[in-house]
C-alpha cells in the first residue's frame, strides 16, 4: 500500500491530474487568460498569439491608496502548473482556513509558466516549431499576468524548484515589484554539475528517439518514457526510495509502474523544452540587485540542490537582507519532493509572513542558523 501510494503521489505530482480534478473549494477560485500578440521572447523569435493560463484564489483588497495589498504570486516547478499547488499535501496547508496564506485573506494568483497547462506549448499544434524560450521568457509571461490583474505591488513572491529559481530572478528584473521573495528548493546559480547531466539524459533521450523525428511527430515517441524515470530517481531521498524499492524485485516493478505511469501522457516537445529552458538562469551576479526581503529554504537530502555544493552562504551575503534555512533529513522528508509537503515549510512562510501562530517557532530552530 505505501508503495503504490508513493507511486500514485509521484504521477500526480508529474501532471497534477489530482489538482485538475480538485474541488474549487476555495474562496473566489477562479480562472483566466491573459493573451499577448506577437510575444518577443528573449532568442528574437516570437509566438504571434501567446495564451498565459493562471488561477486565482481569494479576493483582491485595496488599502487607502487605491492600490492592491494583499497580493501573492506563487510559482510552481518545472513539470507542473499553477494547479499544481491544490493538491492535498500543498492546498489546505498554504490556503486553507488559518493557514498562512489563507485565501479568505490573500488573492494568491498561480498562473501556469509558459510552455506548460493552458499556457501555449508545444503540444498545442507547433511541435517542434515551438520557439525556444528560457526562464526569462517564462518570468516575463508571469509578469504580463500580474499586470492584467492590476497588481501593481505583490507582498510575497513565492516558489518552489523551478519557480524558487523564477522567484530569484523576479526580485532582480523587478525589484520595485514585490516585499518579501521565499525561495523553496532552489539555489540561486546555473543548472550545472549533475543537475545539467541529469537534465541533458533527458533531453538526448527525446532527441534520440528514433520516433521524435525531429518534433514533427504523428504518434507519441516511446522511447524515451523509459528514460524518465531519471526524474523520479532525481527528486526523491536516497532514503525514500530505499523504503519503496527493498529488493531488486521491488526496484524492477517500481521502475516498470514509473515507466507506465507516463504511458501517453509525456509529450516528447513539452519535456524537452521543459528541460532545456533553464539554460539561461544565473542569478548569481545580480542577487545585489534584489530589494525585497529574502527567505530560502533548502533541504538536507534534496540531490538537486544539494548542501555539500555550499553556495548558499555566499549567495545570501549578496542579498540586502535575507536569511537561509537547511531543513534537515528525516523519515518525513523527501529530497527535493519535500516542497510537495507544505507541512515540512509552511512555518517558516507564516514566520515570514508575521503570521501570529509563528511568534514561537523563534529564529533558532534545529533546522538551520539564520543567516544575516
Amino acid at each position: 500500500m505505501r508503495h503504490g501510494r508513493a507511486a500514485l503521489l509521484a504521477m500526480t505530482m508529474l501532471f497534477g491530474s489530482a489538482a485538475e480534478a480538485a474541488p474549487q473549494t476555495y474562496p473566489g477560485q477562479s480562472e483566466g487568460d491573459v493573451v499577448v500578440k506577437d510575444l518577443r521572447l528573449a532568442s528574437g523569435e516570437s509566438l504571434q498569439q501567446a495564451k498565459l493560463h493562471y488561477t486565482t484564489l481569494g479576493t483582491l483588497h485595496r488599502g487607502a491608496d487605491g492600490e492592491i495589498d494583499n497580493a501573492v504570486l506563487v510559482l510552481h516547478g518545472t513539470t507542473g502548473t499553477g494547479k499544481s499547488f491544490l493538491i492535498p499535501t500543498l492546498g489546505p496547508e498554504l490556503f486553507g482556513e488559518g493557514a498562512p496564506l489563507d485565501a479568505k485573506r490573500w488573492y494568491v494568483i498561480l498562473p501556469d509558466g509558459l510552455g506548460r497547462g493552458g499556457s501555449s506549448k508545444p503540444s498545442d499544434g507547433l511541435k517542434g516549431r515551438f520557439p525556444r524560450y528560457g526562464y526569462g521568457d517564462v518570468v516575463e509571461g508571469q509578469h504580463r499576468v500580474v499586470e492584467e490583474l492590476g497588481v501593481k505591488r505583490l507582498r510575497l513572491v513565492l516558489g518552489t524548484s523551478m519557480g524558487g529559481m523564477q522567484a530569484w530572478m523576479w526580485g532582480i528584473r523587478y525589484p520595485q515589484a514585490m516585499d518579501l521573495i521565499m525561495a523553496v528548493a532552489s539555489q540561486p546559480i546555473p543548472v550545472s554539475g549533475r543537475n545539467a547531466l541529469w537534465r541533458r539524459l533527458l533531453i538526448e533521450g527525446i532527441r534520440s528517439d528514433p520516433d521524435w523525428q525531429g518534433g514533427d511527430y504523428t504518434k507519441q515517441p516511446k522511447s524515451f518514457e523509459r528514460i524518465l524515470p531519471i526524474f523520479n530517481i532525481m527528486t526523491e531521498s536516497v532514503l525514500g526510495l530505499q523504503k519503496q524499492t527493498p529488493t531488486r524485485a521491488a526496484s524492477d516493478a517500481t521502475y516498470d509502474k514509473m515507466v507506465a505511469g507516463y504511458a501517453d501522457k509525456a509529450d516528447a516537445n513539452d519535456w524537452l523544452r521543459w528541460f532545456d529552458s533553464s539554460f539561461d538562469y544565473d542569478p548569481f551576479p545580480d542577487l545585489a540587485k534584489i530589494e525585497a526581503k529574502v527567505l530560502a529554504v533548502n533541504f538536507s537530502d534534496d540531490e538537486l540542490n544539494p548542501p555539500q555544493l555550499d553556495v548558499m552562504n555566499a549567495a545570501m551575503a549578496r542579498v540586502k537582507d535575507g536569511r537561509f534555512v537547511l531543513v534537515p533529513a528525516s523519515p518525513e522528508t523527501h529530497g527535493h519532493q519535500s516542497l510537495r509537503y507544505a507541512s515540512l515549510w509552511k512555518r517558516h512562510l507564516a514566520e515570514f509572513l508575521g503570521a501570529p501562530e509563528a511568534k514561537t517557532e523563534g529564529a533558532n530552530s534545529p533546522e538551520g542558523p539564520a543567516k544575516r
